[in-house]
């Protein structure tokens, strides 16, 4: 196997000396660029009689066939590329991503799922959907997702995104359970097919079966409802980067840049709620060391006058970093006694705020020795599940810390759910809509074909979109 690769670049090397040219090297075309989504993709919704052709595109993805030992091939070690005619087979050959202009964005010809039923909603929302309508595509565009979720979308969605050249989900049968769960919450008279209504939930499963791409689809509704979302979509810049300060007071560990910056981002799109609700407590915010600055002189504490608001309070964090993590761990409290609207904590890539210390004792005298998530003073106050708020979690098995007992510290012990991959439905509905956006081609696409997706992959979602190309 490693032969080849030295044969062929010999072959060609004396190609090269013999013409007495140097050896011209084929470089890649630059990944595809984000921008274009905002043409090839438009709000399925909104389009009134037809829409335009997307603008064509001279992006191209490449995915390479491995070598049968489960490694990349020589050529993809040294980046080089030789075509199949200079000898050998064809293991190291190039399958490209569609590169073709796409047809038009709204199109009842092409929009067809299995069965012949369609392929996109008209919502704009994902409240109107009831079971029986599962299985089907939303399409919003990227501005539409950036606007209701500013802090910012998970990597498998951008990467979703990115790759089909279109900014649609499908609203999945596990979805509308997760969701049906926080509503039925809420409002008890609405009736669902769950017997089990859980306010705090872990979302745990197999390596990309949707859970992030869930997570954002329920913070989505919920700020469609009218709810107060606590949205999380990177918990691990919670633990990494930044300063830690050792607070004299808790003996935990302060982050003053990220709790700047975890404010910030929840005023993205709560702000103008946050300037109706009152602070609620009035005890005084102890101040920590500030971001490069120290402690503060003369001051230990803040006090919250009378008659503020939420805004208030996060604005004080935001613009004094002495007591931004106070704020922070406050701000917590504060979201538990708000009884106006509802309130859901959702944090993404929750394991990372759990370490293997966790189920350990703790050790009296370390000369050398690395900061514990739970010895921070923010992941310490928002980590914990024993209470009565809603909070949902999701596991990120690219971020893990390894494998975790099922029972974790300051969680219910039924919390975690196990999050489904594709169900042969949702595959076969997957691959009508990567065929409608041409990763697959519509001349191959038979029902023996994606089948042999779905079951190579065993329903796992970026692999289902890997092995579309080879169709």
């Amino acid at each position: 196997m490693l032969l080849r690769p030295l044969l062929r670049r010999a072959a060609a090397a004396a190609a090269a000396a013999s013409s007495g040219g140097g050896r011209a090297t084929t470089l890649p075309d630059p990944p595809s660029a984000l921008a274009s989504l905002l043409l090839a993709s438009r709000s399925y919704a909104k389009a009134k009689g037809g829409g335009k052709p997307a603008s064509s595109t001279t992006n191209r993805g490449k995915v390479r066939a491995k070598d049968p030992r489960g490694g990349a091939s020589a050529d993809d070690a040294d980046g080089d590329d030789f075509s199949a005619g200079a000898g050998g087979d064809d293991l190291d050959a190039e399958f490209e991503m569609p590169t073709d202009p796409l047809p038009p964005t709204y199109d009842p010809a092409l929009d067809v799922g299995p069965g012949g039923r369609p392929l996109f909603a008209f919502t704009d929302t994902f409240g109107s959907f009831a079971h029986r309508n599962a299985n089907v595509y939303v399409d919003f565009t990227l501005d539409e997702w950036n606007a209701m979720l500013p802090e910012g979308l998970p990597a498998g969605m951008m990467k979703e995104f990115e790759e089909t050249r279109r900014c649609a989900v499908m609203v999945r049968k596990s979805f509308l359970d997760l969701r049906d769960n926080f509503r039925r919450i809420v409002d008890p008279a609405i009736t669902t097919n769950l017997k089990d209504i859980k306010k705090q939930i872990v979302l745990d499963g197999p390596r990309s079966c949707g859970k992030s791409i869930a997570l954002a689809m329920l913070v989505h509704w919920a700020r469609t409802e009218g709810w107060l979302v606590f949205y999380v979509p990177q918990a691990k810049d919670w633990t990494h980067g930044g300063f830690f300060y050792r607070n004299t007071y808790s003996d935990f560990f302060d982050t003053p840049i990220q709790a700047a910056k975890i404010l910030q981002n929840f005023l993205k799109f709560n702000e103008k709620r946050l300037q109706e609700l009152p602070c609620q407590i009035f005890e005084p915010i102890p101040l920590g060391e500030g971001a490069g600055v120290g402690m503060m002189k003369g001051a230990d504490t803040v006090e919250m006058p009378e008659g503020s608001t939420l805004y208030d309070l996060i604005q004080t964090g935001i613009t004094h970093t002495h007591a931004s993590v106070g704020v922070v761990v406050r701000l917590r409290n504060e979201l538990s006694l708000v009884k106006d609207v509802p309130v859901l904590f959702a944090i993404d890539q929750y394991n990372s705020w759990f370490t293997f210390s966790d189920f350990q004792e703790p050790v009296t005298v370390r000369s050398c020795r690395s900061i514990h998530a739970k010895e921070l003073t923010m992941v310490n106050a928002y980590r914990s599940m024993l209470h009565n708020d809603m909070m949902v979690g999701a596991f990120s098995h690219s971020t893990a810390v390894g494998k975790l007992r099922q029972e974790l510290p300051d969680v219910p012990s039924d919390a975690r759910l196990m999050f489904p991959r594709y169900t042969l439905e949702e595959a076969e509905t997957v691959c009508h809509y990567y065929m409608r956006q041409k990763i697959i081609r519509r001349e191959s696409f038979s029902e023996e074909k994606w089948k042999k997706i779905y079951y190579l992959s065993n329903g796992n979602g970026s692999e289902m979109r890997w092995l579309a190309a080879f169709v």
